[in-house]
């Protein structure tokens, strides 16, 4: 792995351990890499009082050992925050201001308290945590964009091309079962069952998803010609042109094009979306919170809640049966009203 060039020996032991004890996935793991890497040179940086526009990338966390970590205090990890949310460059979108989002900030701020506690809790390594009672950044709660159903159909009816196949069952997928991009780019071909497949999610977590009808035929569509096509990985279920496992980038591209042949806003909209379209449309159809939340593979109910956005028909009707509801508008003939 990529963390094994440039780590120290404790920061290796910690992700060492989250990923054979803990089961976190490879993903995970470089993410969390990653994430301390920013946060142990900021951290070099600040304590060994270098030139403050010393550029991070050229900061070596190698010599990083206990000794350092011990000496990291709450009032650091704040000046670090501080600098995520005014100082520090979003990589998306270098054009942008100074300053990366709340949630950015809170999935940094949990790989560093991931990492204090390993050391603090787990191997008790160290006797103080500096992290342990600090508070995440507060998250906007907005809500999800999602296609509606006529839009869904839109979107279905505009794949055409030579990957016609793979690509409706791909936004088939999406729509009707709601699993994850790289979910869906992991899928092999024994993953397929009769009604359902096997999709393997965050943390190695294994979940099965039954399909509609319609998900089956069009799967059952493209497997007709997937049985035709040598990958050079034979077991995955879908394949790029180049003879590969398809992509993470290949299904974004894929997903954007058939938008934009919809007439839909392909700025607006991406597999993540279709995701919450499927969410939004399984509500819709009655399907309660808590089996959403086992389709979704959401680790928390409260990840899942966000969909109850949607229209719900019990409580319109509680509405309706507020006395006050039917009340006559002010100026007109309450028989105008029955």
């Amino acid at each position: 792995m990529e963390f094994q060039k440039e780590c120290p020996q404790v920061l290796r032991e910690f992700l060492s351990y989250d990923e054979t004890i803990r089961g976190q996935s490879p993903r995970t793991i470089s993410e969390y890499y990653l994430d301390l890497r920013m946060f142990l040179r900021f951290m070099k940086l600040m304590k060994l009082e270098m030139p403050y526009d010393t550029p991070l990338d050229e900061i070596s966390i190698r010599d990083i050992d206990l000794h350092f970590l011990a000496g990291i205090t709450v009032t650091d990890v704040y000046d670090f925050l501080s600098y995520l949310a005014n100082d520090r460059q979003d990589a998306d979108h270098p054009a942008a201001e100074a300053g990366i989002g709340p949630a950015a900030r809170a999935r940094k701020l949990s790989a560093v308290k991931a990492f204090f506690k390993y050391l603090t809790v787990r191997t008790k390594q160290l006797d103080e945590n500096p992290v342990q009672d600090l508070e995440f950044p507060k998250l906007r709660k907005s809500l999800p964009k999602y296609l509606t159903l006529e839009e869904s159909r839109r979107l279905l009816d505009a794949v055409q091309g030579p990957n016609a196949k793979r690509d409706y069952a791909i936004l088939m997928i999406f729509l009707n079962c709601g699993i994850r991009r790289s979910e869906l780019v992991g899928l092999n071909l024994t993953d397929v069952y009769e009604d359902r497949i096997r999709v393997v999610g965050k943390g190695n977590k294994e979940r099965i998803v039954y399909m509609g009808s319609s998900c089956k035929r069009a799967i059952d569509d493209y497997l007709s010609e997937r049985n035709k096509i040598c990958l050079s990985d034979n077991r995955a279920l879908f394949g790029s042109r180049d003879g590969n496992r398809i992509s993470v980038s290949a299904v974004h591209r894929l997903v954007k094009k058939h938008l934009l042949a919809a007439g839909l806003d392909a700025t607006q909209f991406s597999a993540h979306k279709l995701r919450h379209t499927a969410a939004t449309l399984m509500l819709s159809g009655g399907v309660d919170v808590k089996t959403l939340q086992e389709v979704l593979g959401h680790e928390h109910l409260n990840t899942t809640q966000i969909y109850t956005h949607i229209e719900n028909t019990e409580l319109k009707i509680a509405a309706e049966a507020n006395p006050l509801s039917k009340i006559p508008q002010k100026g007109r003939n309450p028989s105008e009203n029955s």
